[in-house]
Formats: C-alpha cells, sequence, structure tokens
C-alpha cells in the first residue's frame, strides 16, 4: 500500500481464503521451529536453539507470556538439549559466494523439531499446557488512518496488499489463519462504525465469510510515536478482549494481534 510506512515483511506467510473455519495443525507442524541465523557455525547454532525453544513454546501453547517467565533463563542455557534434529537451508542458495564471504556468515533458516513429550514436559513446568486441535481462521476487520488517508482493508482493493500479505506472514509462527471480508460483505460498515460495532454481528459475518471467529482493529499513524498505534478486539466465550500496541510498524502491529488472539482462543487469557 503506497504512502504507508512499514517494515520489509518477510515472505513467511500464505494468506489461505477458501480454506474451511479451522484446521488441525499436524504434529510435524506443531512441535517445530524456525529462526535465521549466520552461517552453520556452533555459536550462532546456538542462539538458533534458544530462539527456536521460545518459538515452539508459544506455538504449541498459544501463550506468549511464556517466553516472559524467569524459568525460561534456565532453559533458554540448555535449548541445544531439547531438540530432537535441525536442518538448515540456506537463504542465499543459488546467489555465489563473495570473493570475502564464506558460507560462514550467509544467511541461513534453521529448522528445529521436537518430541512432543519433550516441550509438553516443558510447558508443563511452566505451568502450560499444549493447544491441541482445530486453530480457527480468523475473519479481519481492520480500519486503518493516516493523516487524511482512511479505509477498511478488504480482500479485493489493491490499496491494502501489501497489508493483507504482512497479515498473513504473521500467522505462520502460530498455525493461524485470516480471511479478509469482501467490499460487499462490509454490511454497510465503514471505517469509522466498525470501530464500534457489535462483536456479535462481527462473528455473524465472519460465518459467512468461511471464518470461525472476529478479529476486528484499527491503526493509526502517530508521527509522535514515531509508529502505528493498533487496537485489537476479540470476542470469545461471553467476553470481549481488548489489546493495544504502540509505535510499531504494521509488520509488528499484525504480529500482536495474531499473538492476542492465539493467546485468548488457546485458554491463556488477556493478551
Amino acid at each position: 500500500m503506497a504512502g504507508f510506512p512499514r517494515l520489509v515483511a518477510g515472505l513467511a506467510g500464505l494468506l489461505w481464503l477458501g480454506a474451511p473455519p479451522a484446521i488441525a495443525a499436524t504434529t510435524d507442524e506443531l512441535y517445530q521451529a524456525r529462526t535465521i541465523v549466520t552461517g552453520t557455525g556452533e555459536p550462532n547454532r546456538e542462539i538458533g536453539f534458544k530462539a527456536c525453544l521460545d518459538k515452539v513454546l508459544v506455538k504449541v501453547s498459544g501463550d506468549q507470556r511464556l517466553t516472559q517467565k524467569p524459568e525460561m533463563l534456565a532453559l533458554r542455557d540448555k535449548a541445544a538439549d531439547f531438540v530432537q534434529s535441525f536442518r538448515y537451508h540456506d537463504r542465499l542458495e543459488g546467489v555465489p559466494v563473495h570473493d570475502e564471504q564464506g558460507t560462514h556468515d550467509r544467511p541461513h533458516d534453521l529448522t528445529c523439531l521436537y518430541k512432543p513429550a519433550v516441550v509438553d514436559k516443558l510447558l508443563a513446568q511452566l505451568g502450560s499446557r499444549p493447544w491441541h486441535g482445530e486453530r480457527p481462521k480468523l475473519a479481519v476487520f481492520l480500519t486503518a488512518e493516516q493523516g487524511a488517508s482512511h479505509f477498511v482493508l478488504t480482500a479485493d482493493e489493491d490499496r491494502g496488499e501489501t497489508m493483507r500479505e504482512s497479515f498473513a506472514n504473521a500467522t505462520g509462527p502460530l498455525l493461524m489463519r485470516v480471511t479478509f471480508p469482501k467490499a460487499m460483505q462490509l454490511a454497510g460498515l465503514n471505517d469509522k462504525t466498525l470501530r464500534t460495532a457489535d462483536m456479535a454481528k462481527l462473528d455473524r459475518l465472519a460465518k459467512g465469510m468461511g471464518a470461525s471467529k472476529t478479529l476486528a482493529g484499527s491503526i493509526v499513524w502517530s508521527d509522535k510515536e514515531l509508529g502505528w498505534i493498533a487496537d485489537w478486539r476479540l470476542a470469545e466465550r461471553g467476553k470481549t478482549y481488548q489489546w493495544q500496541v504502540r509505535g510499531v510498524s504494521f509488520d509488528e502491529a499484525f504480529r500482536v494481534a495474531v499473538r492476542g488472539a492465539a493467546q485468548i482462543l488457546s485458554g491463556n487469557g488477556q493478551p
């Protein structure tokens, strides 16, 4: 979307628009994590193992708060012990090594695979549990505003293309999926009325879009914050949860949205 500041989104996600409302993650998908490391040497691999441990615990549980627990310090020091196997992928595959560059300083994807019993035991030690079963598909009703420019993000307008891509990228680490309404599916809602729209009504619209739940939000560019201010809403079991992030890229705003939704839907409460 031209004119909206953003950080470059990684090509790590796919946008699913015609899939069923929810899908159960396979064990292999759930109990693995990926991060980017420099080269394949042991020092950077150890750093990668720590990052992957954080990611797999959050993915399996849905609870983003786990990484802030003091117990994680000791677990990260032993992160390598929990990895069943790992593999690398050169992110510059096909690009010749430069004259003064070796493979040791090329960026690689490090993928770590874990045994379910090992991860589940770690979650239990942290007072958490696995989030098995289906991961709901979310219908995103989002308003965006920057100065005089304001609109509702829809599935069929070019101006929201990079935002839709970024939102889809944000779902990958948690195996979530999102869809966006077409303009004709907004049922008369606009960028003003959508901010206060009843969540029950939005959930009904979401089901008509093939989704299970509504993730409603707004992002407003702030010169003072040097970033976006994002507010999110999601209704679950009779309660509407709200959370906010300030002064971030819209890539990060969408990651915060997806992590918050996963935390709520996995039964872990307020983001």
